[in-house]
Formats: C-alpha cells, structure tokens, sequence
C-alpha cells in the first residue's frame, strides 16, 4: 500500500507546477543574491550627517553555501551570513505545506482515508515526497550559486574545506531536509486545508532549529555530520511520523 500511494503521489506532484516553480525560485534566488549584494558592497557616506553606512558581500562563492566550522562570521547576523542556501529550508515549508494542504482542499485526503484505514502510508508517502522536494531544491541553489558566483567574479577556492569538505556538507544539508519536512508534515496534519496556518505554524517551529544549521553542517563537513544527519533525520522522521498519524486519526478529515 505504501508502495501504491508513494507512486500516486509522485506521479502528482511531478504533474504539478507546484514543484518545478519551486525549483526554479531555488536556482534564481540565489544568482539574484550574489550579483545585487556584490553590485551594492562598498561604504557610502551621508554628505549630510557623515555616517557611513557599509555594505557587506559575498567573498567566495561558497560563503552562498554554508561557513567553515569555527567561523565567526557563521553566528552573525549580517546579509552574507543569513542569505545563503540554507533558506532553502524554509522554500521546503511552503513545498510541503501546500502539497498537503491540497490534499485536504480537494477532497484527495478525504478518498484516500475512505480507502485506506491506515494513516502511517499517507504520512510516510509525504514525508518522502517532501524530502525529495527539498534535496531537489538544495541541489537548484547551489547550481544557481555556482552560476552565480561565475557571474559575479567571486573566487571559487575552497580553501580549507576541500570539495570533499562540499560534498559531505550537501550530503548533511540534504539529510537535514528529512528533519524539518518531518516537522513541517506534522504541522500540514494539524492545520490541514488551512494552508496560511501550517505555514505560520511550520516557520515557527523551524526557526527555533534554524540557527543551528550552520553548527550542523559547515563548509567542511565529513562523515560525523552526514552521519548526525542522516540519524537525525531518521529518528525525526519516525518520532514525529507517529505524532502526525495520531493527529489524523484523532481529528476529523476537515
């Protein structure tokens, strides 16, 4: 049964536009960031008062992508270190949340329950549906980064991070989807048709993890953080898929 409704869902979501505009908002976002911070970055100053008001931008190209471990630039709060791929997590919440809510609204959810006793197959077939979503779009960013960069002139030396250092950081990045969309399922199950309040409610909690993404998985990444991830990910996955069917069966289909 898994197996059936797996298919379906995949079948629908890439018959919808709902995922390929997803992507497409992934791989822009990104070459928009680099080149207008790169084409603003400098210090401009008020002929009036005299304050100087700096600009700052993007270095390296893989700043776009995550910080090295130890960094300190990773715990600021400036626009190189909050616009980088690491919003694609919250694009996710809006992938997940309107795939679900969809369900609800057009009666989907309400023939599947019909049909279907059992809730843990609908649950699992969006979570899955939900993290090949926002590896999709990890993968969209960083291609758009790297276009990006070319365009602006960044420097493309890793430097101590290494492209294995890239690689696994991508791999725990992806890996680190299946904990949010796991979180965002939940949410999708408690609001239901109400798409606005999923939304709202999967921010929310998301941000309360969102701060610790660059400690999980910096630019030079190996074994230890997919590994965290991929766990993370799984017990995350399983703990909050049981809370997610409980919710279903407990509450009414609208």
């Amino acid at each position: 049964m898994i197996k059936s409704m797996l298919n379906t869902d995949f079948l629908r979501v890439f018959t919808m536009p709902l995922v390929y505009i997803m992507a497409a908002v992934s791989l822009i976002m990104p070459v928009l960031i680099i080149v207008m911070t790169t084409m603003m970055a400098g210090t401009t100053v008020d002929p009036i008062t005299g304050a100087e008001t700096t600009v700052e931008s993007f270095t390296n190209v893989w700043q776009s992508v995550a910080a090295v471990s130890g960094d300190s630039s990773s715990a600021a709060m400036d626009i190189v270190s909050m616009c980088n791929i690491n919003l694609v997590y919250i694009l996710a919440a809006v992938f997940v949340c309107i795939f679900i809510a969809g369900d609800f609204t057009s009666g989907y959810a309400k023939n599947i329950f019909t049909v279907r006793p059992y809730r843990y197959d609908y649950v699992i077939s969006k979570t899955v549906i939900g993290f090949a979503g926002g590896a999709i779009m990890l993968v969209c960013y960083f291609i758009g980064a790297m276009a990006g960069g070319a365009i602006a002139g960044l420097s493309f030396d890793a430097e101590e991070a290494g492209a294995f250092g890239i690689v696994m950081c991508m791999l725990s990045k992806i890996f680190l989807m299946l904990v949010f969309v796991s979180i965002y399922t939940v949410m999708g199950a408690v609001a239901k048709q109400r798409l606005w309040l999923s939304v709202l409610l999967s921010l929310g909690a998301s941000m309360l993890l969102f701060t610790m993404i660059p400690m999980i998985t910096p630019l030079d990444s190996n074994f230890l953080n997919v590994l965290m991830c991929f766990i993370g990910g799984a017990l995350f996955a399983a703990g909050l898929g049981a809370v997610s069917c409980v919710i279903l069966k407990k509450t009414g289909i609208v």
